[in-house]
């Protein structure tokens, strides 16, 4: 049945009342119900709230109401659903089509408005016995082509609970914890059982979810308060059993391993931290977050400041006390060397020939070049080399995969390498230049006056590493590559260290310390001749070795003879300066595996990225349960076929990528290949898509498609999870966009570039925004698709907007709204129209600003899209108040608030209330701007973003300074330059400038504003 059919009832009767059917008796207006007894008694306020025959209603359990003390007969399910959807949107209307939707979903019945007016009928009549004919109800109105109902806060378990809640919030920030304690504790006992409980429909299952997890974050912070007052002892326990119900929350293993640790049980609570780690590495594939991390470090260290001695004396010291303090700043100072490989022997030639380079004194070559055909061990020299020299450069050690002979991905730019160097030095994305020459000159810079090791792996040619040679004499540089180098070598005086094949001694000692020394002399001859048909390549014998140690009773001699019967040669890697067939070798173990393991490597060669893979990835890749799949890693790990570079995450070498490739053509079906490799895209997709609302909630959805047959996305259940987790697929992501366009599957190449617009957007990603847009726009255009070409498009323009490439940036805007206005989609336009109002505003050209502003508002007010008129009705409100027009700037910004409130954005409520704050600090109102500046934080920390945080209280110092409290200036502009300085931005310095003249002429009341 359509879902028109179920409201085929005209709704202009909403409000007429249905009688009641004729062959049932009229229900009782309200009766006691002995099962259910008094309504549960809760402080004076609860008490009020029942006499005088007052109403009380619950939705944090089953749905209830009591009257005078009495609870009454709320009829059946669906009825208390209408109820319930009313409680909790108390005081805003509700459409017909709202309580449709939440009371039966996507198939209401043929007579669903004449249903919804009788379920409406009968609760009037229970809520209201003694109303009189012609009386207009006063619990639930009628109004418009809907309902609300008029029931205050304090009338609802729900309402009182947000009270308390936000008492105990302004409370703590206030510095009185021992309160702010208090009232959480009341406030989470208006908890039952579940939400809605019994409840049916899609609307209360989204509420049961959100009011659990608004339950789990007060009782956090309840247990947060709890351990702050020195009940570490009172809470484990509770904490205990939180943990083992909810694995995947790291501040719950975060209070419990403190609480834990102050009660004298530091074993437990590094127990504790292992636990949550192996959970996170197994099921999400990622590492605890910071804060757990520097936990774990600190309990390790005995920090004393973990104390509860220290704690109290840190709460009484500040009221902006936070539980576990960051450890102070310290210079970045890397550590990217791989492992060293246990096994490692020989090279004694070309180790001395490497070592006689750095001298014990002085300073080291610019360069050393490690050359010579692939698998012949320049990587596993590179690294063995580093370590060896490491203590030598106290400044640490940079490490990358230039993948300049890579035959399944493209060379990696100069400009993405200096990029991935410059984040791993701790410069912000929103740092990096644009331009490589400018990259490249802050990358020398920083390396000025360092003592740092650099390690460039499988280089192309000079141009790709001419931006990474840093100017400072004191660092080197280790490359490996196929080619020679000779530019590098003449014009930068590298020194070359070239590999030729092993010497049958070293070749032999590779086998003696793998195998032992018994097996291999046992079979001398045997031995001789693996060696030789290896040719002496420490790829090929390191995977012959494996196999053999697998199966220690084969004997040496039938490896020998299968090594000599499998007789080929990789084709890719025919240049003639080995002769040997690697392709036997690889075959042979391929050959070894079970069947499972052998699909589960060719499918590998499917694989886009060239960052690690995970295990839920591979699982999706291959379309078996995710515990499978780690077995068969194993099996692949065992047999040197695959590395496990981090838990849960894998590498494997070029040449046996390319071989896996081959593999996948020769013996998997074509239907088998593409159905993976649309597991594997479906995966990527529906896992960045469950990511999405967690970065940038109420923001339209990019439209999805199904979920692939045997593909299993991942869940997150924080921001913070999320993002970790789309940082270490970030390379994986990219290659994927561009696989899915190359493989002629456009809707999966510009859904996964448009989804993955909020990680792009908080991370400041920018190149690779606007690269993965770019490739989704062709793909969606050589498709005719003109959907994806929009939602492309807009990325495109989105990246240009905050790469500040601003008359691009419109070209892009108009460009997709002609595509939008084609497809007759208003809410794409007018989405369109508010971020070209954006790009203006960026521009400074604000009666443009104003312009679009306006027009992409009244777009979305027709649309009906919240959020675009939140977003509108902002940028409108910055515009003006640039321009002086404060009344008008305040009026859009207050709106915006509402919508944002409702929405429960606290995201961008930070930012609107930062911009009210400005107004009233530039109108001289100083107590209105301190009070916007205070919610401003209060909704930045709540979503925690620190960098807005930091700018908010430096225009919080500014009003302080301008109201004469120099004192509070000082605290609120010494906590924002420890922000900002983290964050390296730019108006750190003029704080600092703001600070120091404070201290000079403390009776100078002048503002030093530095927002602009």
């Amino acid at each position: 049945m359509s879902r028109s059919a179920g409201r085929s009832s005209s709704n202009a009767d909403v409000g007429k009342e249905e009688p009641e059917p004729a062959h049932r008796a009229p229900q009782p207006a309200e009766q006691a119900v002995p099962r259910h007894g008094e309504p549960p008694r809760r402080g004076e306020r609860t008490k009020a709230a029942l006499e005088h025959g007052a109403w009380r209603f619950a939705v944090l359990g089953p749905v209830r109401a009591w009257h005078g003390g009495r609870e009454v007969d709320l009829g059946p399910r669906q009825q208390r659903l209408v109820l319930a959807v009313l409680l909790l949107r108390r005081g805003h209307l509700v459409t017909v089509d709202e309580f449709i939707d939440a009371v039966w979903g996507a198939q209401p019945p043929a007579a669903a408005v004449s249903v919804l007016r009788t379920y409406v009928s009968r609760l009037r009549k229970v809520l209201e016995p003694s109303r009189g004919v012609g009386e207009s109800p006063k619990l639930i109105v009628s109004a418009a082509n809907g309902y609300l109902a008029q029931v205050p806060d304090e009338a609802l378990d729900l309402g009182i609970f947000e009270q308390q809640v936000a008492r105990a919030k302004k409370l703590h920030a206030m510095g009185e914890v021992s309160a702010a304690a208090d009232l959480l504790h009341a406030a989470l006992e208006e908890w039952h059982e579940t939400p809605l409980a019994g409840l049916p429909g899609p609307l209360a299952h989204a509420e049961r979810t959100r009011l659990n997890e608004k339950r789990l974050s007060v009782l956090e912070a309840r247990l947060d308060s709890d351990v702050q007052l020195g009940r570490h002892d009172e809470v484990i326990a509770e904490l205990r059993a939180l943990v083992e119900e909810y694995p995947l929350r790291e501040r719950l293993c975060q209070l419990l391993m403190l609480a834990l640790y102050r009660s004298g049980r530091q074993a437990e609570a590094l127990a504790c931290y292992r636990r949550t780690r192996r959970v996170l590495v197994a099921e999400l594939g990622i590492e605890p977050s910071t804060p757990l991390r520097q936990l774990h470090e600190r309990i390790l260290a005995a920090d004393a400041s973990l104390n509860p001695s220290a704690a109290g004396r840190q709460q009484e010291d500040s009221p902006a006390h936070t539980l576990v303090p960051p450890p102070p700043a310290t210079p970045v100072r890397p550590a990217q060397l791989p492992a060293d490989l246990p096994t490692f022997t020989g090279r004694i030639s070309e180790l001395g020939q490497a070592r006689a380079l750095l001298p014990a004194h002085g300073q080291p070559p610019p360069a050393v070049v490690i050359g010579g055909m692939a698998g012949i061990g320049k990587t596993t020299l590179a690294v063995h080399w580093a370590h060896e020299i490491a203590d030598q450069f106290p400044d640490g050690q940079l490490f990358i995969n230039l993948r300049g002979f890579d035959p399944a991905n493209p060379v990696m730019p100069p400009g993405e390498a200096v990029r991935i160097f410059l984040d791993s030095l701790g410069v912000p994305p929103q740092r990096i230049p644009s331009r490589l020459d400018a990259q490249a000159a802050l990358y020398r810079s920083l390396l000025a006056d360092r003592r740092m090791l650099i390690v460039l792996d499988n280089a192309r040619d000079v141009e790709q590493i001419r931006p990474l040679l840093p100017g400072a004499t004191g660092c080197l540089v280790i490359i490996t590559s196929r080619n020679q180098l000779t530019g590098l070598i003449a014009g930068h005086g590298a020194h070359p260290v070239t590999l030729h094949q092993l010497t049958p001694a070293d070749a032999r000692a590779l086998l003696i310390r793998r195998l032992g020394a018994e097996r291999v002399a046992a079979q001398p001859q045997a031995v001789d001749e693996i060696i030789e048909r290896c040719g002496r390549l420490p790829l090929a014998l390191a995977i012959v070795a494996a196999r053999a140690a697998i199966q220690p009773r084969f004997p040496l001699s039938v490896i020998a003879e299968d090594l000599r019967e499998d007789h080929g040669s990789l084709d890719a890697f025919s240049s003639g300066e080995l002769n040997t067939d690697v392709r036997a070798v690889f075959s042979w173990s391929y050959e070894a595996l079970s069947a499972p393991a052998a699909r589960l490597f060719r499918l590998l060669g499917l694989h886009p990225g060239t960052d690690a893979f995970s295990a839920p990835g591979v699982a999706a890749l291959a379309g078996l349960p995710l515990r499978e799949t780690r077995g068969l890693l194993g099996e692949l790990t065992r047999a040197h076929l695959l590395t496990e570079s981090l838990p849960g995450r894998y590498t494997t070498h070029d040449l046996l990528r390319t071989y896996a490739g081959e593999q996948l053509l020769a013996d998997e079906p074509p239907a088998g290949r593409e159905q993976a490799l649309e597991r594997l895209l479906s995966w990527y997709l529906h896992t960045v898509d469950a990511a999405y609302p967690l970065l940038t909630p109420d923001r339209a959805r990019v439209p999805s498609q199904p979920v692939a047959p045997g593909c299993h996305p991942l869940a997150f259940t924080t921001q913070e999870q999320a993002v970790q987790w789309c940082e270490m697929e970030r390379g994986n992501l990219v290659a994927a966009v561009h696989r899915a366009a190359a493989s002629g599957r456009p809707g999966d190449a510009w859904r996964l570039a448009a989804m993955m617009w909020g990680f792009f957007y908080l991370g400041r990603h920018l190149h690779d925004w606007l690269e993965t847009s770019r490739t989704a726009l062709a793909a969606a255009r050589a498709a005719r698709d003109r959907r994806g070409e929009a939602w492309s498009l807009g990325g495109v323009a989105d990246a240009l907007t905050q790469m500040n490439r601003l008359d691009e940036a419109i070209e892009h805007y108009q460009q997709q709204m002609c595509v939008y206005r084609e497809l007759a989609d208003i809410d794409g336009e007018g989405r369109c129209m508010v971020s070209m109002g954006n790009a203006y505003l960026q521009g400074d050209q604000l009666e443009k600003a104003v312009e679009y502003g306006r027009r992409g508002l009244a777009m979305a007010r027709i649309h009906g899209c919240a959020w675009g008129e939140a977003i509108a009705l902002t940028n409108l409100g910055d515009a003006c108040q640039r321009l002086g027009r404060f009344d008008e700037a305040g009026d859009h910004l207050e709106e915006a608030l509402v919508l944002l409130r409702a929405m429960g954005n606290r995201w961008f409520e930070g930012n609107v209330l930062h911009l009210l704050g400005a107004i009233a600090h530039r109108l001289r109102r100083w107590e209105d701007a301190v009070e916007r500046y205070h919610q401003a934080l209060e909704a930045h920390r709540d979503v925690g973003n620190r960098w807005g945080e930091g700018h908010t209280l430096g225009s919080l110092g500014d009003v302080q300074l301008g109201a004469g409290e120099h004192e509070a200036a000082r605290t609120s502009w010494q906590q924002a330059l420890a922000i900002l300085t983290e964050f390296e931005d730019p108006h750190a310095a003029k704080i600092r400038e703001g600070l120091h003249d404070l201290d000079r002429r403390m009776s100078d009341a002048r503002p030093h504003p530095y927002w602009t």
